[in-house]
């Protein structure tokens, strides 16, 4: 902790993950109005945006939740790097005119995995940027997105719709990430949520990205066990970097998307 900022050291606990119980997942046919909703959802995040309003991103700096209350290594604690990455990133957008909305209004509050990907639906936002760091023996960044649905809670999703468009953005923000964190953070792959422990135990989807909407991305940003990694992101200075990074990502992406919505209004769409 030597070269950690003295704001890492606000709690000095060690958390332990919750167990996470399998559930019984069930293949299942999705029904065409649940297809149909959620294509409307995402034609209307997508499209409706006038010149004038402002694109909303919600930011989710993950745990606690019903999963567990996040991983710690190395002295760090993800929850609370998660959330100082949040508050940053909220700040730099917040700058450019983006609109953000938080899925916790402190860095303690319990919200479940569920309820964050419904505040991202509410508030109609055009991405919904999920903030972990890994604890699993690698090392650099990952970022993950549903390719296919699942069901949990009697609820089929996401819609293909969102699956493709989260496909998108993943792709997207990854090649900005992987330009603007060389020589800082290793780049890994982009991944899809059965790649994720969680995922892997549930269908293959993540239950934030059953829920989902809008288009979904989880951002694994480093790997605590690594002693490269978690010295990078202990101090203020790596995890500003982390958050200038995600927010020309996502600038780059508000700018994709503001295309694609000039064009689909310029043929009538």
């Amino acid at each position: 902790m030597s070269q950690a900022d003295s704001s890492m050291k606000l709690t000095g606990e060690y958390l332990k993950p919750m167990p996470i119980k399998n559930p019984n997942i069930k293949s299942i046919t999705m029904l065409p109005l649940v297809l149909i909703g959620g294509c409307i959802l995402l034609t209307r995040a997508a499209y409706s945006l006038s010149p004038n309003e402002k694109p909303i991103i919600c930011i989710d700096p993950g745990h606690p939740s019903e999963t567990s209350a996040g991983a710690s290594d190395n002295g760090l604690v993800e929850r609370h790097i998660n959330w100082l990455v949040a508050l940053q990133l909220r700040s730099l957008l917040t700058k450019q005119g983006v609109k953000c909305v938080m899925t916790k209004s402190n860095e303690m509050e319990f919200v479940t995995n569920r309820r964050r990907a419904e505040i991202a639906n509410k508030a109609h936002a055009l991405l919904f940027i999920r903030l972990h760091c890994d604890a699993a023996g690698g090392n650099g960044f990952t970022l993950y997105y549903p390719s296919h649905s699942g069901r949990k809670y009697g609820v089929t999703g996401p819609p293909p719709a969102v699956c493709h468009e989260s496909e998108k953005a993943a792709h997207l923000l990854d090649g900005v990430l992987k330009v603007k964190l060389q020589g800082y953070l290793h780049a890994n792959p982009v991944r899809t949520d059965d790649s994720t422990y969680v995922g892997s135990h549930q269908g293959g989807v993540l239950t934030g990205s059953i829920f989902a909407r809008v288009p979904t991305v989880l951002v694994e940003m480093c790997d605590l066990t690594s002693h490269h990694d978690d010295k990078f992101i202990a101090t203020n200075a790596g995890r500003e970097r982390v958050a200038t990074a995600l927010d020309q990502a996502i600038e780059r992406y508000l700018e994709f998307q503001m295309l694609h919505a000039r064009n689909a209004r310029s043929k009538g769409i």
